[in-house]
């Protein structure tokens, strides 16, 4: 019976499919023919012409402007009747006369596109095949010319007293380990936290975002201030990503971690405008005022919390989506990171997301491909998860003896009498955030980009546990001691066998090229209904077998020199237009995860070697199971 179900909701969405395509190709070819008459020469005339104070204010001119409107659409009203006069003619002619000799030979019936084609021979033009491909080649080639332009402008290897500059820039406070800071455009600001104050935030916003909408369409209608009709979206104004912004960085929480996972999404899914909004939002949040922090430690640790530190800093070195974090100094000595939650925002987990992801659908900011309720289902059961410090510490005890002998990198102690639900303190880690470490000489660089791969490797093909969070403020280098801090387990989530071993002969396939396997398997573990069209289904193996190229290259794989997202954007277009089911719900994490390191690797200008580690760490899978 369900799979009755899936098949017919499946049929369902393909009839929806063709009916939107239907739909959109009708639209094209009536703009298309729009663009290419006179009609749209005499709209942009008349609004050049036209002064909207003029029109206002002396009634001559607005009757001018409304006779010669008229008229046109008089003769354009005649010549279309005439037009369907002649083609009903000839559809209604049966028998060869000399009158319908005549008629044939002195009246030319011409398709709508031979019509546009004599107006301008440019108009329509259509690419072969060969010619698209050869197009999208010559583009990648250029982009690759322009990464390797500022490969050479950056080939001068800093000398150790620049690294140690570098370095140095990097500690921004007065406690030699403190490396991390806050961004320039960071405030204090009180967090609401009741659910009323949360929820007239997001009201606002909506309300705000209908009326940024509304002024964005009447300034380009009448050329008001510096508006520009081919500016793009009227929603993705600049008032209103200013809206955007501030509001997630004002309630934070939920709201704020769905806007930074939207943030590492590219541009074939989120629009240039919105994703650099989203990216403002990750690296902008705001912290909570003395007065709050006050609130939550004596709520958590009693009234004389005090008492546990000889120092405890005000103002924090770090604040991201739900917590923030403090320096602190214990009475032993020991230097210590006291990360504290926002109030509220455990409790605003399912009604933060829903009003967000309610403003989405509205103003259909994202493709309907993309399956944005299921995304949000995903990011409330893994908020849940991160908003609970005791299951961090748990996840961070659980990662530090998983890693005990794997000393090229290290997990901090949990100091467990200054933890709670609420706040969570660690031993302070003395590293640069990675992020501050692409100007390093390559040899730190390539240690960096080495370790990060290989521990997603050991995640995915022996622990099947995985710190799914890509923000690369969780990795910190140590670079007198050769080692890769990590930090921020809450995201942190393990595999069942049976959907990795699944995803791991998927890994293996496109290691090897076979692309049959790919997509059976695909079909297997639920990417694929086995229902979709043969487009898409070469879309999904094509994107596999691309991913799969850095472990199917012999010898280092060069991340500098890779365009893998930008092929896998051309067909991104493509999957979210025709795919019928959404992922597995575990990709979420997974491929968010895989996505961060190999973003990151591209940044540190590395080439790793991908395919002896992956093959060898599959063997040791294969021999486990």
């Amino acid at each position: 019976m369900v799979t009755a179900l899936k098949d017919l909701a499946s049929l369902a969405r393909s009839l929806q499919l063709i009916c939107d395509s239907s739909i959109k190709l009708q639209r094209d070819a009536f703009l298309s023919i729009f663009k290419n008459s006179s009609f749209s020469n005499v709209v942009e005339q008349n609004k050049k012409d036209c002064n909207m104070k003029d029109i206002m204010f002396h009634p001559d001119v607005l009757n001018n402007y409304i006779q010669d409107a008229t008229s046109r659409l008089l003769v354009a009203a005649q010549g279309l009747s005439v037009y369907s006069n002649l083609l009903l003619a000839k559809a209604n002619l049966g028998t060869k006369s000399k009158s319908s000799n005549f008629l044939e030979n002195s009246v030319s019936f011409k398709s709508p596109h031979e019509i546009v084609r004599e107006i301008n021979p440019l108009a329509v033009i259509t690419l072969a095949p060969g010619d698209k491909e050869l197009l999208k080649k010559l583009d990648r080639e250029h982009k690759l010319k322009q990464l390797s332009g500022m490969d050479e402008q950056h080939s001068k290897q800093p000398t150790k007293l620049e690294n140690e500059n570098i370095l140095s820039e990097a500690t921004t406070s007065e406690h030699s380990k403190c490396k991390q800071k806050l961004s320039e455009n960071s405030k204090a600001r009180k967090v609401p936290s009741s659910r009323i104050g949360r929820m007239v935030s997001f009201g606002t916003l909506a309300a705000g975002l209908g009326f940024g909408t509304a002024t964005e369409y009447a300034k380009r209608t009448f050329g008001i201030g510096d508006a520009n009709v081919s500016d793009g979206s009227l929603f993705l104004s600049k008032g209103n990503l200013e809206r955007i912004v501030d509001t997630l960085c004002k309630v934070r929480g939920a709201a704020l971690k769905l806007g930074q996972l939207l943030s590492i999404q590219d541009e074939s899914v989120v629009s240039p405008e919105l994703a650099k909004a989203f990216e403002r939002v990750r690296k902008s949040a705001d912290f909570m005022p003395v007065w709050q922090v006050e609130q939550v430690m004596s709520g958590e640790l009693g009234t004389d919390w005090k008492e546990n530190f000889l120092e405890f800093e005000q103002k924090p070195f770090a604040a991201a989506s739900i917590g923030q974090v403090h320096y602190g100094k214990l009475k032993n000595g020991a230097e210590v990171a006291v990360k504290i939650q926002y109030p509220g925002v455990a409790k605003g987990i399912e009604s933060d997301i829903d009003n967000l992801g309610g403003i989405m659908k509205m103003w259909n900011i994202f493709p309907r491909g993309m399956f944005l309720e299921n995304l949000m289902t995903v990011a409330k059961r893994e908020l849940a998860w991160e908003v609970d410090y005791r299951r961090e510490a748990e996840c961070t005890r659980k990662f530090k003896a998983i890693l005990s002998d794997y000393k090229d990198y290290y997990v901090p102690n949990v100091i467990d009498n200054l933890s709670t639900k609420e706040v969570f303190t660690t031993e302070l880690l003395d590293g640069v955030p990675v992020d501050q470490c692409f100007a390093l000489d390559y040899s730190h660089r390539e240690f960096i980009g080495e370790k990060v791969l290989e521990l997603c490797l050991l995640e995915i093909l022996q622990f099947k546990y995985m710190q799914t969070d890509p923000n690369w403020a969780n990795f910190l280098y140590n670079p007198s001691k050769r080692q890769l801090l990590l930090l921020d387990f809450g995201a942190s989530r393990e595999y069942s066998p049976h959907f990795m071993d699944k995803y791991v002969i998927i890994l293996k396939a496109s290691c090897e090229g076979d692309r049959s396997t790919v997509l059976n398997v695909s079909r297997e573990l639920g990417f694929l209904t086995g229902y979709e069209s043969k487009v898409m289904e070469d879309a999904h193996v094509d994107a596999v077998m691309i991913l799969g190229e850095v472990f199917r290259t012999p010898g280092k794989y060069n991340f500098a020199h890779q365009d893998m997202t930008h092929r896998i954007q051309d067909l991104a277009q493509v999957m979210l237009v025709h795919r019928l089911c959404p992922p597995p719900e575990e990709v979420y994490s997974l491929h968010r995860k895989l996505s961060g390191v190999f973003l990151l690797l591209s940044k540190l200008k590395v080439s790793v070697e991908c395919r002896d580690k992956f093959l060898a760490l599959y063997d040791q899978y294969q021999k486990s199971k």
